[in-house]
């Protein structure tokens, strides 16, 4: 499956376009850190880009992934791209055997506190979000309540990499697509 045809599925199932900028988000990390690690970037930028496609249909924990990976196999996708989405939700049976399965966990709930920062920032914009302001906001409970940071924190701790390191991998990632994110 190519970039173009993902972006179409995607946006066939996917109306709410804040999700759709998240998609846009993961997609961005998961290809900096297939660079990172010499995998298939064009791979790895598809899986991010499609991993929350069945979400607003299909939201509950039971459900999302598992109706979204029968869907990506009737079309063809590969297994590995299926098995990462299939395991980058928290309640999933599936295990994160794969650094792609792991890299996608790492980087969803990350993206999706960054926006967050970013959005209580005066200028709105990611350019501006330093690690600093990230760490501070994490500490913070009651910010971005709905992100998890104990699924941020095992997702550092499964992709085996240094937290701030973490952080700004993600971050520089994103300011790469800022126009796409509205950030």
């Amino acid at each position: 499956m190519t970039r173009e045809e993902t972006l179409n599925l995607m946006h066939e199932y996917v109306e709410n376009e804040n999700l759709r900028k998240h998609m846009y988000a993961v997609e961005a990390a998961m290809k900096t850190y297939a660079r990172k690690y010499n995998e298939d970037e064009e791979l790895w930028g598809i899986t991010g880009l499609i991993h929350d496609f069945d979400y607003e249909k299909y939201p509950s924990e039971e459900e999302h992934s598992v109706i979204g990976a029968g869907i990506l196999e009737e079309k063809g996708y590969p297994p590995e791209i299926i098995h990462a989405i299939r395991s980058h939700v928290p309640g999933s049976s599936t295990p994160r055997d794969a650094l792609l399965d792991k890299a996608l966990f790492a980087v969803d709930e990350l993206c999706g506190f960054i926006v967050a920062v970013a959005l209580v920032r005066p200028s709105k914009k990611i350019e501006e979000v330093k690690i600093k302001s990230i760490k501070k906001k994490l500490k913070a409970a009651g910010f971005a309540r709905q992100v998890s940071r104990e699924h941020i924190e095992r997702g550092i701790e499964e992709l085996d990499v240094e937290r701030d390191e973490h952080m700004q991998t993600v971050l520089d990632a994103m300011k790469g697509v800022s126009d796409s994110l509205g950030l």
